[in-house]
């Protein structure tokens, strides 16, 4: 992953050549970003990353642990500061497309002993369509019991969130997001400690936001379901290793580039060979 830097050599080196990529990505991709770098302390946890996720797809970053897939995601929506870097949104930057985005985190992120219901879950996310006091209660209520009816997770509306397994609790999570009517959606490792049936649930509600025209971006660890999952893939290990349609960009070579030669030629061959998203 190289040498170790101090913060302001790192943030030099990101920025040397920036100009190469100054122009600007095409208007109808959802995200993309050139030049991104993250650091902590003197280790850079992602590395002058340029990325151009396409419009209507279901997208899914990939690569080994410690390589950055997180970090991009999160420095992508600005819950953690980049050291460089500049990030649109549907050809707009950042700051003027937030309410285009909604954002599903890592379920172990998440205090479940916060004593809430699920309903009360799922209605933060309209907060912003009809303001923190509530006025359009009734409508809430319905809205939110909508996007829990989307999820298989009607029944639960005033269940403590603690309560629930881990597969529920992130079937109220992506309903929490659907009640936003977002254009992206932004998952972290959505399927992370789920049963079968909730990954299969997530998965359908996923490939009906993007037959709806809607974008979605996955931060993804299970490679063996990247090709039934996702059309597109983004390679990272700290850099950028490649990015494109799952058909071609999720090959043999691009995964021993990123995963340094830990995966057997037998597992890359069966990987590469199975699959493919609808």
């Amino acid at each position: 992953m190289g040498p170790r830097m101090t913060r302001s050599a790192v943030k030099i080196a990101a920025e040397d050549g920036q100009d190469l990529r100054a122009a600007m990505p095409p208007p109808d991709s959802p995200l993309a970003m050139r030049g991104m770098t993250v650091s902590y302390g003197e280790k850079p946890a992602v590395f002058s990353v340029d990325a151009t996720f396409p419009a209507r797809s279901m997208s899914a970053i990939i690569g080994p642990n410690g390589a950055g897939k997180s970090t991009l995601l999160k420095a992508s929506l600005g819950v953690i500061p980049r050291l460089s870097g500049e990030v649109w949104v549907f050809g707009k930057p950042l700051a003027q497309a937030r309410d285009r985005i909604a954002y599903v985190p890592q379920r172990a992120s998440v205090d479940w002993d916060f004593p809430t219901t699920v309903i009360d879950v799922v209605q933060m996310g309209l907060y912003r369509k009809v303001g923190l006091l509530g006025r359009l209660k009734g409508l809430m209520t319905a809205q939110a019991q909508a996007c829990l009816d989307r999820v298989g997770m009607a029944d639960f509306a005033h269940r403590q969130i603690g309560q629930l397994s881990g597969g529920q609790q992130q079937r109220v999570f992506l309903a929490r997001a659907l009640a936003q009517d977002a254009d992206l959606y932004l998952l972290d490792e959505p399927f992370a400690g789920v049963d079968a049936a909730t990954e299969r649930a997530i998965v359908d509600v996923l490939k009906l936001l993007k037959s709806e025209g809607k974008a979605v971006v996955a931060v993804h660890h299970d490679l063996s379901t990247v090709r039934d999952y996702f059309n597109y893939v983004f390679l990272i290990n700290v850099r950028r290793i490649a990015e494109g349609p799952a058909q071609t960009a999720f090959t043999a070579e691009n995964l021993n580039a990123t995963y340094g030669g830990r995966l057997s030629a037998t597992h890359i061959s069966e990987l590469t060979l199975s699959g493919g998203a609808a």
